[in-house]
């Protein structure tokens, strides 16, 4: 009943030829150990497993997976380019499971398939994730005025008990089975199928970005089309002005977090 799949394992050498290497390399964090200390652990990882992905998939496009997802896609994208890897070709999973959260649970309340929900999570793929509200359509309907047309409760307490499901699903999952991988798991499969059909999906991936909301060289998710050559572009978001400060907000940290990494480097 399952597609057939084979799975093996190999070194750097069984790469060659890949178009797409997802790189999920990274340790757990020790009791007492700080975030810093942590990172400082996975970037001196990220340094070693880079080059050697690199040497052998020059051509790959290279999709991040471990976390903090940001901040190691931003060292990833560095230490890529000192391979002659363009930065369009390197990108982390960003939201893309918490936009699917979103678009699921929004779904759910709305009683209409999430398939028709177009709604994103932006900003860091963490506790200060932005849910854009003010743009989320329900098929080509705003969703103000689907909720409104439908007879359909969706006050600031239900919106605010959605958001804080989509914000805190890692860790109830956590807490229930001690990991999360089928989530994301879905959602590395959603990014590798778009790459390989180059289907130009929009996805909220992270990526460098030269300027967010007044932030500069900070890499972030926002939704950005994902083709075949990896980020093939992005499109400017007409945020509300809490949202647009929130993103602010969350952009402004990891700009803060990378440049205390950067200092370790």
């Amino acid at each position: 009943f399952a597609h057939p799949v084979r799975v093996m394992a190999g070194d750097y050498p069984a790469l060659e030829g890949c178009r797409i290497v997802i790189i999920a390399a990274g340790v757990n964090q020790k009791p007492g150990e700080t975030r810093l200390q942590l990172l400082e652990r996975n970037a001196a990882i990220f340094k070693e497993v880079v080059p050697n992905v690199v040497k052998y998939a020059p051509e790959a496009v290279l999709v991040v997976a471990t976390n903090p997802v940001d901040i190691m896609t931003h060292l990833t994208v560095r230490f890529a380019a000192e391979y002659g890897v363009p930065p369009h070709r390197v990108f982390g999973s960003g939201t893309t499971l918490d936009t699917a959260r979103f678009r699921t649970l929004l779904g759910a309340h709305l009683g209409v398939s999430a398939i028709n929900v177009h709604g994103y999570v932006i900003g860091e793929h963490g506790d200060s994730e932005v849910l854009a509200w003010s743009l989320t359509t329900v098929g080509v309907i705003p969703l103000d005025d689907f909720c409104r047309t439908q007879n359909i409760d969706l006050s600031d307490d239900i919106r605010h008990d959605i958001d804080q499901k989509v914000r805190r699903a890692a860790y109830t999952i956590i807490e229930g089975k001690g990991a999360t991988y089928y989530g994301i798991g879905s959602a590395l499969a959603r990014i590798v199928d778009a790459i390989l059909s180059d289907q130009r999906a929009i996805l909220t991936v992270c990526c460098p970005t030269p300027q967010v909301v007044g932030v500069n060289d900070v890499t972030i998710a926002l939704p950005h089309i994902v083709g075949g050559q990896g980020i093939m572009g992005m499109y400017p978001l007409p945020l509300d002005q809490a949202e647009e400060t929130a993103l602010q907000a969350s952009a402004a940290l990891i700009k803060n977090i990378i440049t205390e990494i950067e200092q370790t480097l």
